[in-house]
């Protein structure tokens, strides 16, 4: 991202707060370890991160702002979360392995070639993404920042798919109608 994008990101977070304070739901319908460390990528203002720690993960979030960190940090209190600001599209994902990484709403393709060398053996990969379907019904995010319909199980790279859905879910994630998500578990070989 450019320092435009930072100062984006930034001006969204000081300006509005934090998008939403509750976990997604697809991260809450998954039945995940309690324990380990935990990658947050793009995590904004730490909404699944700071689920994550109370649930007794040692998490990073890693972020391009500032000023979402600084929410995520404020609401986290005393729960094990490590910030990281960075630009994920010229620096590297923070120093692993992690027992879980997760990404949702962040589309950076070549950070799939690293997935697996950031995840310990046995390690979970949770992401999530708006398709091109969902131009459908929404104007945004625009197609720049959206996944082919079909395009996520070929982009996994050295991880085992556990599973994948692709639709319309309406699961309180967005505001308003369903979005159209393509939805993604995978595993690092042991």
């Amino acid at each position: 991202m450019s320092t435009a994008d930072r100062e984006k990101w930034d001006t969204r977070y000081r300006t509005q707060g934090a998008e939403s304070k509750a976990p997604s739901a697809f991260l809450r319908s998954l039945d995940l370890r309690q324990s380990g460390r935990a990658l947050d990528v793009a995590g904004g203002a730490g909404r699944n991160a700071i689920w994550l720690a109370q649930r007794g993960l040692d998490v990073t979030l890693v972020d391009i702002s500032r000023e979402g960190l600084a929410l995520a940090r404020a609401a986290a209190g005393d729960l094990p979360l490590s910030l990281v600001c960075a630009d994920l599209e010229s620096e590297p994902l923070p120093a692993g392995p992690f027992d879980l990484i997760i990404s949702f709403n962040f589309l950076r393709r070549e950070l799939f070639a690293a997935f697996p060398g950031s995840l310990s053996p046995g390690g979970l990969l949770v992401y999530q993404q708006p398709t091109m379907s969902n131009l459908q019904r929404h104007p945004r995010p625009p197609a720049a920042f959206l996944l082919a319909d079909g395009e996520l199980p070929g982009l996994l790279q050295g991880l085992e798919m556990v599973s994948y859905q692709e639709g319309w879910f309406a699961d309180g994630d967005e505001p308003g109608e369903a979005r159209h998500q393509a939805r993604l578990v995978a595993r690092k070989p042991r």
